[in-house]
């Protein structure tokens, strides 16, 4: 029987799960765990590179466990955990920095993106950022990494580092690759579909949040963003506003782009929007309810990180101490 592939990924807690995070991974998340050795985890060490209020870091932390639970991913297929808690990852991350070249790291798009809007805090960390995801990635020899479009970039950039690795030291890490789902990948803002869902919109009605009350988001989608004409259709650039509508309803509902066309042809888009959103409701309803009981049960969530904190550190450790041997690091005896 041939061995199961392996999955990374992982979502920072840095602010509230988004719908747009639930439709462009953690749904495909759901899917990816019958099939693959998944390793789902808490990115709170990428999180740190923007300032965070220590309280809040920790609350948001637990949510985004009770919210991966709740969406469908069980403990018990996937491997659930707190990315800080395991410390291969910022060890391998040191020794991959060496083996990082200065240009690389500069042409990356979301360090220019990160540092416009964090100009008073440009930081090490934000630069280096991309060498800790490339360790995320190879610490599990990771065969697949479900990503956006604009993380795959990011993948490359792990895939180059780890061939530059083998080249010196022989066949040390696999070469992962990356995985967009083709339906849902890239949710847009509600009030500025050019750009995606953030977390950072709440205040604007343009994010859709897991834990948001059903007359909230029922409030955001009758206020989004379509555009001057009536007709109802998929064209990303000429109606971005109608189409991220028809993309997040065909994803809540089940149901193709053409068919959500030929449901709505002829209708208005205040019967489109109200439309969209009840659906978005219906999604989320349950997902809602299920985190909000778990984060009731502080003692199940606290199993469930230091279980899958322990068995991620397990397979993190046989890779961490292959790279340490590679490299001549004198280790401890027993390891």
């Amino acid at each position: 029987m041939d061995e199961k592939k392996i999955i990374l990924s992982g979502i920072k807690p840095s602010g509230a799960l988004t719908l747009g995070s639930y439709i462009g991974a953690i749904k495909n998340w759901v899917e990816l765990s019958e099939t693959y050795d998944c390793y789902y985890m808490m990115a709170d060490l990428h999180a740190v590179t923007v300032r965070q209020e220590p309280a809040a870091l920790r609350r948001r932390t637990l949510e985004q466990i009770a919210q991966y639970i709740a969406c469908g991913l069980d403990p018990e297929k996937n491997v659930i955990f707190i990315q800080s808690q395991v410390p291969a990852h910022a060890e391998l991350a040191w020794v991959l920095n060496c083996y990082t070249m200065f240009g690389e790291l500069s042409r990356m798009t979301q360090f220019k993106d990160k540092s416009a809007k964090n100009a008073d805090n440009i930081n090490a960390g934000l630069f280096t950022y991309p060498v800790l995801m490339a360790a995320d990635i190879l610490v599990y020899q990771a065969d697949l990494v479900p990503v956006g479009e604009d993380q795959k970039q990011h993948v490359e950039l792990t895939r180059d580092i780890a061939g530059r690795f083998n080249g010196i030291y022989g066949d040390v890490f696999k070469l992962p690759e990356p995985f967009i789902p083709k339906v849902g990948a890239r949710i847009m803002s509600l009030q500025e579909p050019a750009n995606k869902m953030s977390k950072s919109e709440t205040d604007n009605g343009g994010c859709i949040c897991l834990l948001d009350k059903p007359e909230d988001v029922m409030r955001a989608f009758k206020r989004a963003v379509t555009d001057s004409e009536t007709e109802i259709r998929y064209d990303v650039k000429a109606k971005p506003g109608v189409s991220n509508l028809l993309q997040i309803y065909a994803v809540a509902t089940g149901k193709t782009i053409p068919d959500a066309e030929a449901e709505f042809s002829g209708k208005g888009y205040g019967v489109f929007k109200q439309a969209v959103g009840e659906a978005v409701v219906e999604l989320l309803r349950p997902v809602r309810e299920e985190a909000e009981h778990l984060l009731a049960d502080k003692a199940y969530l606290e199993k469930v990180y230091t279980e899958g904190a322990e068995k991620a550190a397990r397979t993190a450790s046989k890779t961490l101490r292959k790279v340490y041997k590679k490299v001549g690091f004198v280790q401890k005896s027993g390891l």
